[in-house]
């Protein structure tokens, strides 16, 4: 069982991510120790959406294509319409999900991220929670959707929305510091 300062943490996102929820995580986690990773799709800075227009500038470590899930202990979504309804359709993002998924790694989604773990086929059986208008998405996909701050279901964290960070990102560590969760593969 890693303590969240000797954690490796992935985030996965692209253009488009809802700003506060890739932000406030990760800075929280590298304020707590551990090491953070941005991995995009082309291994460039991204940017972000902050309520109504663009925000600010992130910068990546690596090319999602380029991920080893061996390197790391989590693998943070951040939400936002766009970032995930992009990153649904980029097959090495899915790939790296459904492998965290079968090491059992911790995963957390937040806001529209579920997205992701919907298109990975990950949510059947599982008590999850999202930004309501992403309610049918997952209930379709067979998850047990809930109203609430932070859903866990075998290591995978949901959560609503930017109001749920503090909660979404004590969640995390939590869950890191519990170690893996052996779970079917996707």
């Amino acid at each position: 069982m890693p303590k969240i300062t000797d954690a490796n943490i992935l985030i996965l996102s692209t253009d488009g991510f809802e700003q506060s929820e890739l932000c406030t995580p990760r800075d929280s986690l590298t304020e707590q120790g551990a090491n953070i990773h941005v991995a995009t799709p082309d291994g460039e800075e991204i940017t972000g959406w902050d309520k109504d227009n663009w925000g600010d500038k992130v910068p990546a470590d690596l090319k999602i294509s380029d991920v080893n899930v061996a390197d790391y202990d989590a693998l943070v979504l951040p939400g936002g319409q766009i970032n995930p309804d992009v990153l649904r359709l980029n097959e090495d993002a899915i790939s790296v999900i459904k492998s965290f998924v079968k090491e059992g790694k911790i995963i957390a989604a937040i806001c529209h991220a579920p997205w992701l773990l919907v298109e990975a086929d990950v949510v059947k059986d599982r008590e999850m929670t999202s930004y309501p208008s992403i309610k049918t998405d997952l209930v379709n996909a067979g998850a047990n959707w809930v109203d609430q701050e932070v859903a866990i279901s075998n290591g995978i964290i949901t959560s609503r929305n930017p109001d749920d960070l503090p909660a979404f990102v004590a969640k995390i560590v939590e869950e890191v510091e519990e170690g893996e969760h052996p779970r079917a593969a996707a």
